[in-house]
């Protein structure tokens, strides 16, 4: 793991994450909202660190909220993006300002997203409104199907599951 990495993990007290990567959740609005889903109260806003090393992965996964990321350091950041119902795979690369590529992507909800550091290590921060709740988190892994169509559409992504 690239020295820096460590030393991020240890300074902002990171955890591994279930997705892969490591995190430490940072802020949770203390103002409910109501999705008019019918899921229940929720925080209007969470906000996370989140931590990839070139030998970690943010698994394919869906959050029922939309998802802002923010590149902080290292990267860049291979972001991708899945609609299995179209079949459209959109990438997003995040970069520091002035790179080739934009220092944020708002991944929509219930839309599956998996990414990856392209260099040793990338820190981001996602802010998640509705804010984040592990009830309203999936990983593609559970989905036998949907995991099986990226395994058969993907095959370059199926590591990601």
């Amino acid at each position: 793991m690239h020295p820096r990495a460590e030393r991020l993990i240890a300074e902002l007290r990171l955890e591994a994450h279930p997705e892969g990567g490591f995190y430490r959740e940072l802020f949770r609005s203390q103002i409910p909202v109501l999705p008019s889903d019918g899921r229940g109260s929720r925080p209007a806003l969470t906000t996370i660190y989140f931590l990839l090393t070139d030998d970690t992965v943010s698994r394919w996964h869906c959050v029922r909220s939309d998802e802002v990321w923010h590149l902080y350091e290292g990267g860049p950041l291979e972001l991708f993006e899945l609609d299995i119902a179209t079949h459209s795979l959109a990438r997003h690369r995040l970069t520091q300002v002035g790179d080739d590529g934009a220092p944020v992507h708002t991944v929509p909800a219930d839309r599956w997203q998996a990414a990856r550091s392209i260099g040793p290590y990338a820190l981001v921060g996602c802010s998640v409104g509705p804010g984040f709740d592990f009830a309203d988190f999936r990983l593609l892994a559970d989905d036998v199907v949907a995991s099986e169509r990226v395994r058969e559409r993907w095959p370059e992504l199926a590591t990601l599951i």
